[in-house]
């Protein structure tokens, strides 16, 4: 009994430490991970690399994915290349394994490992807990304590040995293979870590509870098992979330399945390779397997990514906007009845566009909106803009078709700057920011559809001028966050994250305005008409 607490307590050390170098890798390292995925994402290959690196670095395939995810809703990745960052971290994660075999059962380090944990915790104390010297000493002592949990589970269940034995278990064939495979997934749901699962097979075969083939059926069904969690996060989430959730699930059920196929052969080929390999170094021939078959998942998919993406996008299509439903396409054979068609759905996008920055800027006041109206919004915007280009030239129509752009212009800007999350928490976490936002959301119009040209003119006048008012203020706010830094009030992350939050509250006031500034333009062009539902001519 004591032996069985004595591994769960170890399992459970591994996963606090886990969790804790995480959060000091991610703190240390985050930020920059996350800019490299960008900046050296470049095709579905370069993602792949990028996506292993980011993962070993923040130890966490989640985030990388989480990164991709929000590149991709930003635009600032292509759907393919986000997915190659995604197939690279399934890679990536598989470094853990080899780190808790080669440190924790071969070299046995947890022995030591305490004072890893006791100098991490003392670095992160005397970095105040904030900053990078306090975030490494957290990763330290998280890096420290996942070996002590190996070193205790691993002791735990060694006590199991005649005890627990292979027979014990189901093996023997696909039925057996597909019973293990489903147990790992129930492993990879209990702990919510592929790496604890890893980490508990490993130990498992260490101590002969099970042997080689019936471990590694284990891992396969905790790489499928993290497909269950993807799944879960594709509720309620954008378009390129669903389609990367779902692209992660397909593509790692698939390797599975490859991989359980191939499983009979890999024991005699190890054999084969080495006599007596998989008996003398199993724990090693474990994670090798772990690391080959999502290797081979990723050199055999890579070529064939555009396809793969046109497959994912096929199986999760977009919705159809509502917001676009006034473009009809042969309204374009008489210019001036497609002209009149885009007043009245800019107006709708704009208004649905301030729906959401009323919120961001003022979350405690103000209704929540649907998670998936930004992204609606920025498909609609896109329609707008090519059927505004297919509009066929005539001087008459000049005007309008500028202010039209325009419009478009600066709600894209706006869309964009209300995905930046980071910059909204920000902005409501800081006492002075969410006063001034909550200012520049009063200035937001309610309901712009069936205004008439009065009330435009009126709500571009009150955000002209809270517009300048936040501009003016920048250069104090900027100088009073960097002397609160000097006098040690603010750590220097935290004061260039809120002169970064003010940025954001500035140029999204901005854009606001400039979007009713277009839009009064196009009422002043038109005031008859920007208001009218077109109808096609007789």
């Amino acid at each position: 009994m004591l032996d069985a607490l004595q591994a769960a307590g170890g399992l459970g050390l591994f996963l606090l430490g886990m969790v804790t170098l995480r959060q000091g890798l991610q703190s240390l390292a985050g930020a920059s991970a996350q800019r490299a995925l960008r900046h050296f994402t470049r095709s579905p290959v370069s993602g792949a690399c990028t996506g292993a690196a980011a993962t070993i670095v923040v130890q966490s395939s989640s985030i990388t994915t989480v990164a991709a995810t929000g590149f991709a809703s930003a635009g600032l990745l292509t759907f393919p290349a986000a997915l190659g960052i995604v197939l690279g971290a399934n890679v990536g994660t598989t470094v853990t394994g080899w780190l808790v075999a080669l440190l924790g059962f071969k070299l046995q380090l947890g022995v030591v490992m305490p004072l890893a944990v006791l100098a991490g915790v003392v670095i992160h104390l005397l970095g105040r807990g904030r900053g990078r010297i306090g975030a490494f000493g957290l990763g330290l002592a998280g890096f420290g304590l996942a070996f002590v949990g190996i070193d205790m589970l691993r002791e735990g269940t060694l006590a199991f040995q005649g005890v627990l034995t292979p027979d014990r278990f189901p093996g023997g064939g696909l039925a057996g293979n597909l019973q293990l495979v489903a147990i790992g997934v129930v492993i990879t749901l209990v702990t919510q870590s592929s790496s604890a699962g890893v980490a508990t097979a490993l130990a498992a075969l260490a101590a002969g509870a099970i042997h080689f083939e019936q471990a590694a059926a284990l891992v396969i069904g905790m790489d499928m098992g993290t497909t269950v969690t993807a799944a879960l996060a594709t509720v309620g989430a954008s378009l390129p979330g669903r389609r990367t959730g779902w692209a992660h699930v397909i593509y790692n059920v698939l390797t599975g399945i490859g991989a359980l196929l191939l499983l009979p052969a890999v024991g005699p080929f190890l054999e084969w390779m080495s006599p007596g390999l998989p008996m003398r170094e199993p724990e090693l021939s474990l994670v090798g397997f772990h690391t080959f078959f999502n290797l081979a998942g990723l050199i055999i998919v890579l070529p064939v990514v555009g396809r793969f993406a046109r497959l994912v996008e096929r199986i999760v299509p977009e919705r159809p906007s509502a917001f676009t439903e006034r473009l009809d396409p042969r309204w374009l054979r008489h210019p001036d009845v497609a002209l009149r068609a885009i007043g009245p759905t800019l107006l709708e996008l704009a208004d649905q566009a301030f729906r959401i920055l009323r919120h961001q800027l003022n979350p405690l006041r103000t209704p929540s909106v649907d998670p998936e109206l930004r992204e609606l919004l920025v498909i609609a915007l896109d329609d707008v803009s090519r059927y505004v280009g297919e509009v066929p030239p005539a001087k008459d129509s000049q005007p309008r078709l500028a202010a039209s752009v325009h419009v478009i212009d600066q709600l894209g800007r706006l869309l964009e700057r209300e995905s930046q999350r980071q910059r909204v928490e920000t902005t409501a976490q800081d006492a002075d920011l969410s006063r001034r936002a909550a200012s520049l959301a009063e200035c937001l119009p309610m309901e712009l559809t069936g205004s008439d040209p009065a009330a435009l003119r009126q709500a571009s006048a009150r955000l002209a001028e809270q517009s300048a008012g936040i501009e003016s203020q920048r250069r104090d706010y900027r100088e009073s966050a960097a002397h609160k830094s000097a006098a040690d009030h603010l750590e220097p992350d935290e004061a260039l994250a809120v002169m970064d939050a003010y940025r954001w509250l500035e140029r999204s006031a901005h854009h606001a305005w400039r979007v009713m500034h277009h839009l009064e333009q196009l009422s002043q062009e038109y005031p008859t008409e920007i208001l009218v539902e077109p109808r096609e001519p007789d």
